[in-house]
C-alpha cells in the first residue's frame, strides 16, 4: 500500500501541472457533493459546504484551493445544480446567501495562505486558523445577506444559528488534513 502511495507521491511531484488540476478538479468536486448535504433554513441552510471548503483550503494550499472554489463558483454560475438547496445559475450569487458563496474565496486564501506557511505542522494552529478564517465567510455572507432580512434579524438568521456548526467543522476539517498532511510527508 505504502508503495503505491509513494508512486502516486512521485508522480504528482513530477507532473506537477496535471497534478495542479487533478487537486482543483477533485477540490471543486468536493465542494459540490458536501453542499448537498443540507438541512433547509431560511434563508441560510445550514450545509457542509463550509467543511469543505476548510478541508480544500488546507489540504490544497493557496492556489489550488482558491481555484477549486473558482472552478466551484463557476460550476454554479453556469446552471450545474452544485449549490446547496439547488439554486444556480448567476441568479444564486444575487441572492441572500450569494454572500456566503463569495466568502469562500476569501476563506479559503486565508487557509491556503497559511497551509503553504507550514500551519499543518501543529493542530491547535491548524484549528485557530480555520475558525478565524470561517469568519471571512461570515462577513460576506451577513453583508449581502443584510439587504434580505428585517432589520434587527440578521444575526439572528445568518450567523447564530451557524456558530457551534462552524467551530465543529473547522476543528474537524484540521482533525481530517493534519494527519493525513503528516502521514503523507512521510512517505
Amino acid at each position: 500500500m505504502t508503495t503505491v502511495l509513494t508512486s502516486a507521491k512521485h508522480w504528482f511531484i513530477s507532473h506537477q501541472q496535471a497534478a495542479f488540476f487533478i487537486k482543483v478538479i477533485f477540490g471543486s468536486l468536493m465542494i459540490a457533493l458536501f453542499a448537498q448535504i443540507s438541512v433547509p433554513m431560511y434563508p441560510v441552510p445550514i450545509t457542509g459546504q463550509t467543511l469543505a471548503v476548510t478541508v480544500v483550503g488546507l489540504s490544497l494550499g493557496r492556489k489550488a484551493g482558491i481555484s477549486a472554489v473558482l472552478l466551484y463558483l463557476f460550476q454554479g454560475a453556469i446552471g450545474l445544480p452544485v449549490f446547496a438547496s439547488g439554486p444556480a445559475g448567476v441568479a444564486a450569487f444575487l441572492g441572500p446567501t450569494g454572500g456566503y458563496l463569495y466568502g469562500f474565496i476569501a476563506t479559503v486564501a486565508i487557509l491556503g495562505y497559511f497551509s503553504d506557511k507550514g500551519i499543518l505542522k501543529s493542530y491547535f494552529m491548524s484549528s485557530v486558523v480555520a475558525i478565524v478564517a470561517t469568519g471571512a465567510t461570515f462577513v460576506f455572507g451577513l453583508t449581502q445577506l443584510s439587504f434580505f432580512v428585517p432589520e434587527g434579524k440578521l444575526l439572528q438568521l445568518g450567523f447564530y444559528p451557524f456558530i457551534i456548526g462552524g467551530v465543529i467543522k473547522a476543528v474537524l476539517a484540521a482533525t481530517l488534513v493534519v494527519p493525513t498532511h503528516r502521514f503523507f510527508s512521510k512517505l
